[in-house]
């Protein structure tokens, strides 16, 4: 869904725990050594075309390295209450509402 904002992440891989696979995908993404911490939150996303995605929100307590952009069109830190004024992947919408309204911090 190119052109849409998204946060980093993928997929589990077989015998990853969501927290291992999260930290592989920001090595793969961004070049960092994560330290995955809590999760915040689950979405269950139910996509017009039928596909069903649930997606697991983690908190980065820290990382090492510098961030390096190795597949997304860009990237960016933004304020939390700036979220919503970016065009988001419909999965994320949620996500971004209840950070933005304080309801997950």
């Amino acid at each position: 869904m190119g052109l849409k904002w998204e946060f980093p992440g993928g997929k589990i891989e077989e015998g990853e725990t969501p927290e291992e696979a999260l930290a592989r995908e920001l090595s793969e993404e961004l070049g960092i050594d994560a330290t995955i911490g809590r999760k915040i939150t689950t979405i269950r996303h139910n996509y017009r075309n039928g596909g069903v995605i649930e997606i697991g929100f983690y908190t980065v307590t820290e990382y090492r390295g510098e961030m390096v952009n190795h597949i997304f069109q860009q990237m960016l830190w933004s304020p939390i209450g700036d979220l919503p004024t970016y065009d988001f992947l419909a999965a994320d919408l949620t996500l971004i509402r209840d950070l933005a309204d304080g309801k997950l911090l």
